[in-house]
């Protein structure tokens, strides 16, 4: 629901915003930039359900009715923050390809920096939505992420989909590995604790033949992670076989 003072959603008014096409000059200082910086500091240390246009006014050291004059809400705020955030990832738009030595080591390259963002920004993993946010930093990544794979013989449609299957797979692995993290944390149990408390019921239920596959895969597995899963190994055996998929794709182009 929309509060009083938040206007309702405006895409076109957001898209404004982001490019910073009429921002206007404040008195005290504020601006836009400041603004989105204090929340992604409190998101970072708080998650995104903290940042509210009351605590950033806090934070700001200025009344709540000023933020509104720069940001109409929070829907407007997340997409300048999620924007913000990805403009952290390449220090240049050629970054990607030029320190990469062919498509394969570039697309590894760009998995491997998302992966890192989503470990320094958990809160973008909340962040994105279905609709793409159409900043500046949003359109370099994408044009910075796309130089990669560009003139190795794919179709527009297919670079678009072969990156859009490593970014998906990036985000998640990296969700699972933040869910991992928060079940921990929130448990108070480590792997071993958890492990020592559930075998013996396992082992009870499961001692039969009736899931031999589910008994042996599953033990081979729990004894490699030392765990029960391990999204970490999960991204990176994901990316190389995604990477071995594109190889055929392009062999077949």
């Amino acid at each position: 629901m929309v509060s009083k003072k938040e206007s309702a959603f405006d895409p076109a008014r957001s898209l404004e915003l982001l490019w910073r096409t009429n921002e206007k000059p404040s008195r005290s200082g504020l601006t836009v930039d400041s603004i989105v910086a204090a929340a992604i500091e409190l998101a970072d240390a708080e998650g995104l359900d903290a940042v509210s246009m009351r605590r950033l006014a806090d934070a700001l050291g200025v009344g709540a009715m000023s933020l509104y004059t720069h940001v109409h809400g929070k829907a407007e705020l997340t997409d300048l923050m999620v924007d913000s955030a990805l403009g952290s990832l390449y220090s240049t738009v050629d970054e990607p390809k030029a320190a990469t030595e062919g498509w394969r080591e570039g697309l590894r390259f760009v998995a491997e920096r998302n992966w890192t963002l989503y470990q320094r920004h958990s809160w973008l993993l909340d962040a994105q939505g279905p609709r793409a946010v159409l900043g500046p930093h949003t359109i370099e990544k994408y044009e910075a992420e796309l130089r990669v794979i560009d003139g190795v013989g794919l179709s527009d449609v297919d670079m678009d989909s072969v990156l859009a299957l490593v970014l998906t797979h990036v985000t998640g692995t990296a969700r699972a590995l933040a869910r991992f993290n928060r079940v921990r944390e929130e448990s108070g149990m480590t792997d071993a604790q958890w492990w020592e408390s559930t075998s013996p019921v396992l082992e009870r239920v499961m001692g039969d033949d009736r899931y031999p596959l589910a008994s042996r895969v599953g033990t081979a597995a729990a004894t490699s992670y030392d765990a029960a899963s391990d999204p970490v190994h999960e991204y990176e055996f994901g990316v190389e076989r995604i990477l071995d998929g594109v190889a055929a794709l392009i062999d077949r182009a």
